[in-house]
């Protein structure tokens, strides 16, 4: 009202209130084309998100048959190079890409392949060197599922790279987009609570992964619907699964499995950590070990994330509380020495 006033009764500054009010709206404009803010680690719009191609778009030709066989061999891992693979015996466990890897890699918030082909080759840490994207591939083959590497050439991982780089055909080299990570969490000041991880654990987690986290098989054994959270089968210790920040960072964005989503997670941050603990407890919950891997991880130990439970550190932290938390301490003494912080 002032402003109408005010122009109603000083015409002689109808310009300067013209220009005012020009520059207001060139602000709003600019603040509706801005990036969509995030709270507590979700973003504000879906629009925001990456839209995935749809499977129909696969091109009819030679190149769309390897990613049509590359999305099956994600799918259906198990059945094609598992223990007893039909094309090779690569896996040693029985769990699929997919199993962490949701609805082909296509689920935001959920490890998928978004930008994954965009952006390797790629430094990484644990081997201190650039792996392109056949031997980041192998990486998971080798430690998630306690496996032995496929040649570079073979079809298998030929096929495996053109789906993911169809799958991020659209996203800029070297780039990310919108939901390909994971969701933030923020961290208690406190280490996390083995018991209330192992309540909600009973109370949501059982249906689908069993009381012993032994996970459920399929009907004919070959592969898993749900996979298993520990023990011989499960991921080994010291992959990336088993960090807990790592590991409650996809769930608070997809579990319970049909409960949660990423723009409404079903658990809270700090139960999400709890949970990932009690499942990642290696004195309660034995895995497998590091298989067929002659060099050790973390050369520079700089590299190492700050839930990497496997001493030494840069740092002056226990293996307990890198695994367990508090992280806050962690992420300040490295901010505070000019030191990686990597989650």
């Amino acid at each position: 009202m002032k402003v109408r006033n005010f122009i109603a009764g000083k015409v002689e500054h109808k310009p300067v209130i013209i220009l005012i009010i020009i520059a207001a709206f060139c602000i709003i404009a600019c603040n509706n084309s801005a990036p969509a803010t995030k709270e507590n680690g979700i973003p504000a719009k879906d629009t925001s998100l990456f839209v995935p191609p749809d499977t129909s778009t696969i091109p009819h030709d030679q190149f769309g048959e390897m990613v049509r066989y590359g999305r099956e061999l994600i799918v259906n891992t198990a059945q094609y190079i598992g223990p007893n693979g039909t094309v090779g015996h690569y896996l040693g466990n029985k769990m699929n890409c997919s199993s962490c890897h949701v609805d082909a890699g296509t689920r935001p918030f959920a490890f998928n392949f978004f930008s994954t082909h965009a952006r390797y080759p790629q430094y990484r840490g644990r081997e201190n060197q650039v792996l392109n994207l056949g031997e980041r591939i192998n990486n998971c083959i080798m430690r998630p599922h306690s496996g032995t590497p496929m040649p570079l050439d073979s079809k298998e991982i030929v096929a495996m790279e053109c789906y993911m780089r169809w799958l991020s055909a659209k996203v800029p080299v070297g780039g990310h987009v919108n939901g390909d990570e994971a969701l933030e969490l923020e961290f208690p000041d406190k280490q996390a609570d083995i018991q209330k991880g192992a309540e909600i654990f009973a109370a949501n987690c059982t249906s689908c992964h069993g009381k012993n986290g032994e996970g459920l098989l399929t009907i004919d054994s070959s592969a898993y619907t749900y996979p298993p959270l520990w023990g011989p089968w499960a991921y080994q210790d010291g992959s990336s699964p088993s960090r807990v920040l790592k590991l409650a960072r996809f769930i608070k964005a997809n579990m319970p499995d049909k409960k949660a989503t990423w723009n409404k997670p079903f658990l809270t941050d700090e139960e999400s950590i709890d949970v990932a603990a009690f499942i990642n407890d290696e004195r309660i919950h034995p895995r497998p070990g590091k298989k067929n891997i002659a060099e050790p991880d973390y050369s520079d130990i700089r590299m190492k994330a700050i839930d990497y439970s496997k001493g030494p550190y840069v740092d002056t932290f226990s293996e307990l509380q890198h695994k367990f938390g508090p992280y806050k301490p962690i992420i300040e003494y490295h901010k505070a020495h000019n030191l990686p912080v990597i989650f």
